[in-house]
């Protein structure tokens, strides 16, 4: 009698074990499920604007939004190219956020380096400027910015947009930096100020190289908002030599006719290289995101 009661509660046991197995299967899949069903809403407005560029007007108006085009019409891509000057546009948009992303992060990184790793009586109030940056709409300042550029003669110039970008997007690098900065161990600066190195040394030789990933996350950032901006260029940008992707979709739409599909093709071609950009670093998002958020 006594040989009964294990093998009873053996066997319950494997049927308790069976059933968490089973539960812990049911639960992935219902997560696996609505992970699918996101990433295929996420993914369709893509798919849509493909099948969208290769349509003509009459493609557009006269048949179902989510048909297939019915003999596709690569030649829109070719037209916006040559064209419609998407080659000038591209180059700009190039420009324009490749300047802004480096001199966003240097200036970005010099200044959380001075507030977290220097010490002096007025880091804190310097930091508490930096993020009030993060309350002023964008809209707000277009008037200021566009006087002073007028008077600077930045007006219809690039550097008027590179120096926009640079300032709007320093207090979000600056609030990503700061919790990498703390993480960061004293003993290695402390240990190159013994060995007789500058601030400048420990600052580019150090410092810069150890917050790699994070700097990777904010050029990220920065990359997308930059390559997505149409207001400044818009506002401060007159001349076609100039315009960057956002803005050269204008030139499509006429006072009587817009060629929808050429402008389709041009949103196709702005949006890829973010997203080529985001599959390929993706990983180092998530990285510098969660680097600064534990310390040791």
């Amino acid at each position: 009698m006594d040989t009964a009661k294990p093998v009873q509660t053996s066997h319950r046991g494997k049927s308790l074990l069976q059933i968490k197995r089973l539960a812990n299967r049911v639960a992935y899949g219902i997560l696996y499920s609505f992970l699918v069903v996101v990433a295929a809403c996420q993914i369709y407005p893509i798919v849509w604007l493909f099948l969208f560029s290769l349509k003509n007007n009459q493609e557009i108006f006269n048949m179902s939004p989510f048909s297939l085009p019915t003999q596709p019409k690569w030649e829109n891509y070719v037209k916006v190219w040559t064209e419609g000057n998407i080659g000038q546009y591209f180059f700009n948009s190039v420009l324009y956020t490749v300047s802004a992303v480096v001199l966003t992060v240097l200036l970005a990184s010099m200044v959380t380096f001075a507030i977290t790793r220097m010490r002096w009586k007025a880091s804190q109030p310097v930091l508490g400027l930096f993020m009030i940056g993060l309350m002023i709409p964008v809209h707000s300042t277009l008037i200021p910015l566009f006087d002073t550029f007028t008077k600077t003669n930045l007006i219809d110039s690039p550097l008027s947009i590179i120096l926009s970008y640079t300032a709007f997007n320093l207090p979000i690098t600056i609030m990503i930096l700061l919790g990498f900065y703390e993480a960061l161990p004293r003993e290695v600066e402390e240990a190159a100020v013994m060995d007789g190195a500058t601030i400048h040394h420990i600052f580019f030789r150090l410092t810069l190289p150890m917050t790699s990933p994070v700097i990777a996350t904010t050029a990220i950032i920065n990359m997308i908002y930059n390559w997505n901006e149409f207001v400044f260029v818009n506002t401060f940008i007159s001349s076609d030599t100039y315009k960057t992707l956002t803005v050269g979709i204008q030139n499509f739409i006429g006072q009587y006719t817009t060629d929808w599909g050429a402008i389709g093709a041009t949103l196709m071609i702005s949006i890829l290289p973010i997203l080529i950009a985001f599959f390929l670093l993706s990983n180092r998002i998530v990285e510098g995101i969660t680097a600064g958020s534990v310390k040791g």
